[in-house]
């Protein structure tokens, strides 16, 4: 049998530590970079700019506080976050290339985007780039792409449909209905789910109308509610329709009208409506901060970071932004199928609203519906349901 000397033994021992320490170096590069992009695409200009920036500040909220702690664990190593925003302007097109700017950031996942269309446009540019797209939108047909990589934040549009007309159909002498609608394809599918649900619950919609989505002049309407006897009305219209709505139900003798809506309902721009009709009720799958335990404590580092207000869903982005730190910091690497794989397979931390976790299917598992009544100038919570 061959001698091997201490020379050749300490030679080859040498060798295979070099190649460790070498293979080692490689891997910490591979899985842990020394900075995470976070992207984040909103609208943060024009009409819903406001909303897109909350949801920005929520990010960077979150951002700030992982990073004065030291950053997110991976293994051994440390990184920060960095945020990488981008303008969707509300805007399939734009989405798309808010999109593509994105990807060629190389972030790590996407919160994107606020509006349904947006996220349904930008949806297989993510997915190209196996990049995990956390939606605050809700139109149902986002998570039935059959992308792997769209995932969304709160509860979708056929559970809201079900809240509407579930609530609706139970208030006190309501049994006639008429349902409106913006004729935009959103709105048109959601009121027609409402419909389908007052009319199970042997309740009668004797008006169903379809008007643009920018009419403010309902005097024609007046004399069919009149006409029909209808007791409530389902408005799937924007804010300031309603708004319209509300003082020309007054000025026809109406103020025993009773309103439901969605969230395009639930805003500032109606407070100073209160009280003008019987009542105007909400729903909406963005539950506000204040509903929740730990809300406080979120509100008030929101005020102290930004002087002001949340004014739509900063904490779910603050909360998605910590649920992927925290699925980084399990995994031990920043690799994006197995970021995507534990997403949808555990129950991570979510600051706020307490957990979030996504389905097979990229639906919230969590996501509820909530019901608003609009009194004495204010949106005040009433129930909140994820069984609608």
């Amino acid at each position: 049998m061959r001698r091997l000397s201490i020379r050749s033994v300490l030679h080859a021992f040498l060798s295979a530590a070099a190649t460790t320490l070498l293979l080692g170096a490689l891997a910490g590069c591979d899985h842990a970079p020394s900075v995470i992009k976070i992207g984040v695409a909103q609208p943060l200009s024009g009409s819903i700019g406001a909303q897109g920036q909350d949801m920005l500040n929520g990010a960077q909220l979150a951002v700030d506080e992982i990073n004065a702690g030291g950053g997110v664990r991976i293994g051994s190593a440390r990184a920060r976050l960095e945020i990488v925003s981008a303008d969707d302007k509300a805007d399939a097109e734009a989405g798309k290339v808010a999109a593509q700017r994105l990807v060629e950031a190389d972030v790590l996942v996407a919160l994107a985007n606020l509006n349904s269309g947006v996220s349904i446009a930008a949806a297989p540019i993510y997915a190209q780039a196996n990049i995990p797209q956390l939606a605050i939108s809700t139109k149902p047909s986002y998570t039935q792409l059959q992308l792997a990589t769209t995932l969304r934040l709160v509860a979708n549009d056929d559970l809201q449909s079900r809240a509407i007309g579930s609530f609706a159909a139970q208030l006190p002498g309501a049994e006639r209905f008429a349902v409106i609608d913006d004729a935009t394809p959103y709105g048109k599918g959601l009121a027609d789910a409402v419909a389908a649900d007052v009319a199970r619950a042997g309740k009668k919609v004797p008006l169903r109308l379809s008007l643009d989505n920018s009419r403010i002049d309902f005097t024609p309407q007046m004399a069919e509610l009149r006409d029909t006897s209808s007791d409530v009305i389902v408005a799937i219209l924007s804010d300031f329709q309603v708004e319209a709505l509300v003082q020309q139900l007054a000025k026809a003798g109406l103020q025993r009208m009773r309103i439901v809506g969605g969230d395009t309902l639930k805003t500032d721009k109606l407070l100073h409506s209160a009280g003008v009709v019987q009542a105007i009720f909400a729903t909406s799958p963005i539950l506000e901060a204040r509903e929740f335990p730990n809300g406080p404590a979120f509100l008030e580092k929101f005020r102290k970071r930004f002087n002001g207000e949340p004014v739509y869903g900063a904490h779910y982005a603050y909360d998605a932004v910590h649920l992927v730190a925290d699925a980084i910091t399990r995994n031990g690497s920043v690799d994006r199928a197995h970021l995507l794989q534990r997403l949808k397979t555990f129950d991570g931390a979510a600051p706020v609203t307490g957990s979030m976790r996504f389905r097979d299917d990229g639906e919230q598992r969590y996501g509820a519906i909530a019901v608003y009544e609009l009194r004495a100038g204010k949106w005040l919570p009433l129930m909140r349901s994820d069984r609608w």
